[in-house]
């Protein structure tokens, strides 16, 4: 049936109509012919030169009009088939014509134009999302509904630290982003490989060839929560330090006022001695608990650094020179030129140097080592203890928190702050080549090193 089908169509098929039309239309001449022949009674020979002459005027007639119907229709069925695979050079001609065909082809042609200008327009939005995506600091990934990755752009592939070719296809569950796509839009985030950094997630749905696809972008937030956290504590720290201070003077002023009174007391010797050991109890206990405002109160009174260039390796030989308890080896690294307050920068390595000293001498005196190298625009300063190490790094740049009996927790929230003000960061992790902790300054270079 579908080859009967087919074969209709082909017999009654455009070219095939216009040749029946021809015949139809050059039927009357021939019976008109036919009837003259018979009823004049020409010759055989005379009849065989008319008829075929009759025969090529039809002929010639009819290929005239397939010529100028069918051929047009042809060209027009061209172009449609150039459009429709992406081609849009090709025009129909004859659009300038006043007639139905001409009409046509100008429609066609501007559906070329049209279509020509949108595929333009396209191809310049796809570049321009390929150069957003190359230059967004933002990492981006889009995944299909069998939560396959499509696209990722370069701070994505930075993030998970591993190529192109390594991500694309591959599961969310495979690149460690499956705990991502459960999580409801706009949630702080953190890597369990980067603890140090907090991410905002936005999510969103969209479709592409009608299959949805679900977007992830992730905004670094560990810079500004970094800062409020700090405006807070200094916040904090400016209420307490003020309440204290206006609290610890007058109990201190009296306790030593009636420590003084009491010479002129009369009683019994083992009461007034009680009095005396409790006021000076007092007197002592509020000293120092002012002298541990007084620290404290550094941290919310830092002044803003005074830049200027700064060599960092007699910075740190004058640093590690300080340190007389035990020996501190300085390994040096290659020239760097930082743009730094050199009094700020060496309070921070004289706090971390003494963090790291003290560690060592509670283990038996190990050896501390100091270091820095250059890596891309930056310069990492690296301090080495032989301590027993980290127990909770979660509290390490927490003002008020120590680990040590004397300590007042101001040290490393202090260097911590003085990184921050000149671009820089540090970090404390326990050592993978034996105990002992390893302190990380990161600060960004003055200038490229020339070689």
């Amino acid at each position: 049936m579908a080859y009967e089908r087919h074969a209709r169509k082909r017999k009654h098929s455009a070219i095939g109509r216009v040749w029946l039309f021809s015949l139809l239309l050059s039927l009357p001449a021939l019976i008109c012919f036919a009837v003259f022949f018979f009823e004049r009674s020409i010759s055989l020979s005379m009849a065989l030169a008319l008829a075929g002459i009759l025969l090529l005027y039809l002929a010639l007639t009819g290929s005239a009009l397939v010529d100028g119907l069918v051929r047009p229709m042809q060209t027009l069925a061209n172009v449609i088939s150039s459009l429709r695979e992406g081609d849009y050079s090709f025009r129909a001609r004859g659009a300038g014509v006043a007639d139905a065909m001409g009409e046509l082809a100008a429609e066609v042609n501007a559906l070329a134009d049209l279509l020509q200008k949108q595929r333009v327009r396209s191809l310049e939005a796809t570049a321009l999302l390929a150069r957003i995506l190359e230059v967004m600091h933002a990492p981006l990934f889009a995944f299909d509904r069998e939560n396959l990755l499509q696209l990722v752009n370069d701070a994505g592939l930075k993030l998970l630290g591993l190529p192109y070719a390594r991500c694309f296809g591959r599961s969310a569950r495979e690149l460690g982003l499956d705990e991502l796509l459960a999580l409801p839009d706009q949630v702080i985030y953190s890597f369990p490989s980067k603890p140090g950094m907090r991410w905002l997630l936005r999510k969103a749905v969209f479709r592409q060839d009608g299959v949805p696809h679900t977007l992830l972008l992730l905004a670094d937030v560990s810079l500004p929560l970094r800062e409020e956290e700090q405006i807070a504590w200094k916040r904090l720290i400016r209420v307490l330090g003020h309440e204290l201070s206006n609290s610890l003077a007058p109990i201190k002023s009296i306790a030593g006022s009636l420590l003084e009174r009491m010479d002129a007391v009369e009683g019994d010797e083992g009461t007034l001695r009680d009095f005396r050991r409790g006021l000076g109890v007092v007197e002592s206990r509020a000293e120092a608990l002012h002298r541990f405002v007084q620290s404290y109160r550094q941290l919310a009174q830092l002044p803003p650094p005074k830049f200027r260039p700064v060599p960092i390796g007699p910075l740190l030989e004058r640093v590690v020179l300080l340190e007389q308890r035990i020996p501190v080896e300085l390994d040096p690294g290659p020239p760097a030129m930082l743009s730094a307050d050199p009094d700020q920068l060496e309070q921070m390595f004289i706090n971390l140097l003494a963090n790291a000293v003290d560690a060592s001498l509670a283990n038996g005196a190990k050896p501390v080592r100091a270091t820095w190298r250059v890596q891309d625009t930056s310069v990492m300063v690296a301090i080495e203890d032989r301590g027993m190490g980290i127990a909770n790094a979660d509290n390490l740049f927490v003002p008020f928190y120590t680990t040590k009996p004397t300590g007042s927790g101001v040290g490393l929230a202090l260097a911590q702050q003085v990184a921050r003000a000149h671009g820089g960061e540090v970090q404390l992790k326990n050592r993978e080549d034996g105990p002992g902790a390893r302190a990380t300054v990161t600060l960004p270079l003055a200038e490229p090193i020339s070689a």
